[in-house]
């Protein structure tokens, strides 16, 4: 992983005509929680000067031009994270970016940061190139963190009432598990140890969900057989029992904030 991330790095800073500011890994990378099958490789990578249309071209697709040039490297698909202007992400107001996402890629001139994936960064982010210039990154408040958990619970209440079969599924426990750990600590930790944690906290009343989801995770490639497949399906109704937990959660810390 290591050698890939130089090789997409030089060739970031070759498009750019040498004008890298710098590249940060965070996510599961940092965290010690990367899994083949599961995980992305999340990056900033900051120029040093604003991309100019002709050279956003190139890296939109830089992904799939790596992939292709070396088929049996199995990192460059699973970069995730954008290409922008130092100053510009600064200030939050770019004139033109590069984003590469689960779905896609595209050239956009909006971008607002991940308020989880801020404070990754400002106290756990890797600079794999360049200073290590952390104040780029802003720490979210109390208040922008209780309202971002508010907003991923207000989701999985939308969207996680029915699951279907993917190993996914099963990621909003430990989704919800570590918005719970956040809510507590105001800090965050990687999922698979917010999934330890609550267990060890019995933060939920049905730990048994929870265990096989951690097992998932530690090992996604050999979690593909149908008796996992048809639990994941219909794990819908266990998600909405955590969301519960987290509901409660949020009551309590707007109490006692009150």
């Amino acid at each position: 992983m290591t050698e890939s991330v130089s090789k997409l790095t030089g060739e970031i800073s070759c498009i750019m005509g040498g004008n890298l500011h710098s590249v940060w890994l965070y996510g599961s990378v940092v965290f010690g929680d990367f899994r083949f099958g599961w995980s992305d490789i999340d990056f900033i990578a900051f120029t040093n000067i604003r991309i100019a249309e002709s050279q956003a071209q190139k890296p939109v697709l830089l992904r799939q031009t790596m992939d292709q040039r070396e088929p049996a490297n199995p990192y460059y698909r699973l970069f995730e994270g954008i290409i922008a202007e130092v100053t510009e992400y600064r200030k939050n107001r770019f004139t033109r970016l590069v984003y590469w996402g689960t779905s896609g890629q595209r050239i956009c001139d909006k971008y607002t940061p991940d308020v989880f994936a801020s404070l990754e960064l400002v106290r756990y982010g890797q600079v794999v190139y360049g200073e290590d210039e952390r104040s780029i990154f802003s720490l979210p408040d109390r208040k922008e963190i209780v309202s971002a958990i508010k907003e991923h619970y207000e989701t999985i209440r939308k969207y996680a009432r029915q699951t279907d079969e993917r190993l996914y599924s099963c990621g909003w426990l430990l989704d919800i598990a570590r918005c719970i750990y956040t809510l507590r600590h105001n800090d965050v930790i990687a999922k698979t140890d917010a999934g330890i944690w609550a267990l060890e906290n019995h933060v939920f009343q049905d730990e048994s969900a929870l265990r096989r989801t951690i097992e998932i995770r530690q090992n996604p490639l050999s979690a593909a057989d149908d008796d996992t497949m048809h639990w994941l399906g219909n794990l819908g109704p266990t998600v909405q029992r955590y969301a519960d937990v987290l509901e409660d959660e949020l009551s309590v810390r707007e109490t006692k904030n009150r």
